[in-house]
């Protein structure tokens, strides 16, 4: 399939993905369509946010109905996912690179003056999203990496504590064991076992990550990215997320952005950013996020990225608000989620817009 087709079925899908918007919690759930022209006129509070910001967007939109500025609540509500243990792509429990080493990833940025704080390869410290604001508060630097981070952190009374929990741990050994095959780990075997010890095409890689963008009561927007990075990475490795432009952006006058997904993708593409671009020139949230993935299909050249008919084997996910308080999101598969809290009922899921149909 040609990339111009995915245009037309991107229109289809688009459309059947906002018909089958599913509920969570108990609540019928109205479609993104309907939810957004709901929103139409004044700037009004919203919170977005990946799939796995349930609780996030929750506590976000509790403190913005409070009086809070949007940066403080969706920090607030990315510090639920990486104190939580059980969440392996941030924070706590975060899955670790090729060492067994967890190095954690974050950006924050602030609409109203326009500042912005980001932290990369930080070890040690389960809140890197606490350590990007301190660091666009109480710096003149944007970003700070490795054994800098970590020091600017204790500096400033963070708390350093292992981050490799038992779970995140075994699923580091079971990697090693079992799918690595660049080394001489092998698992429990005898003479006749087979297909161990050799090229076995690529792994399963997680690239978790938790995205939160908001409005606040007095029209201020702010987002947060916060991630554990590219499960079993290469120590050292960055990727979008704490990349302003790439994994989170915000104009106060615009709108904000922010995504998950192949961070080298979108370090590639400066892909948050053009979601705002699109947003500017017009273009809703849905229709920003959708642009920004077609563009990120049209400047994937690498066969080895590329399936059978031309298409990206990997998947990247954008998130979008703007200033009137619609959202929209997009991916370039479909079977993926985002979350949003309007302040009207409880944060709910509603299904992905995308590309391409998975199967298909």
């Amino acid at each position: 399939m040609n990339m111009h087709g995915s245009i037309t079925r991107r229109n289809f899908f688009k459309s059947a993905s906002a018909i089958g918007a599913g509920a969570l919690i108990g609540h019928e759930v109205s479609s993104p369509s309907q939810l957004m022209a709901q929103a139409d006129g004044a700037s009004k509070p919203v919170v977005i946010a990946s799939k796995n910001g349930l609780q996030a967007t929750a506590k976000a939109m509790t403190l913005i109905q409070e009086g809070a500025d949007a940066l403080d609540a969706v920090i607030a509500g990315v510090n639920l996912v990486e104190d939580d243990p059980n969440e392996n792509s941030v924070g706590l429990g975060g899955l670790p690179n090729e060492e067994g080493i967890v190095e954690l990833d974050a950006s924050v940025m602030h609409g109203p003056t326009g500042r912005g704080g980001c932290v990369a390869s930080l070890r040690n410290i389960k809140n890197p999203s606490k350590v990007a604001k301190v660091l666009m508060e109480r710096t003149d630097h944007v970003l700070i990496v490795g054994e800098g981070a970590l020091r600017f952190a204790r500096a400033h009374g963070f708390k350093e504590e292992n981050l490799l929990t038992e779970e995140s741990r075994q699923a580091w050994l079971r990697w090693k064991e079992n799918l690595s095959t660049t080394d001489d780990w092998l698992p429990p075997h005898d003479i006749e076992t087979k297909g161990i010890g050799m090229n076995r095409g690529p792994a399963y890689r997680n690239h978790g990550t938790i995205n939160c963008n908001a409005v606040d009561l007095r029209g201020g927007i702010s987002g947060c990215t916060s991630t554990s990075g590219l499960s079993y990475k290469i120590p050292g490795r960055v990727g979008d997320s704490p990349i302003l432009g790439a994994g989170l952006y915000v104009d106060n006058e615009v709108g904000a952005a922010g995504s998950t997904g192949r961070g080298e993708a979108n370090l590639l593409a400066c892909s948050s950013v053009m979601v705002v671009e699109f947003m500017r020139q017009g273009k809703s949230p849905e229709e920003a996020c959708l642009q920004a993935c077609q563009r990120i299909v049209d400047q994937t050249k690498m066969k080895r990225l590329l399936d059978e008919q031309g298409r990206p084997k990997f998947d990247v996910v954008f998130y979008a608000i703007n200033k009137r308080g619609q959202f929209g999101a997009g991916a370039l598969w479909s079977g993926e989620r985002f979350t949003v809290n309007t302040g009207e009922k409880d944060s709910r899921q509603l299904e992905m817009p995308f590309l391409f149909k998975r199967g298909a």
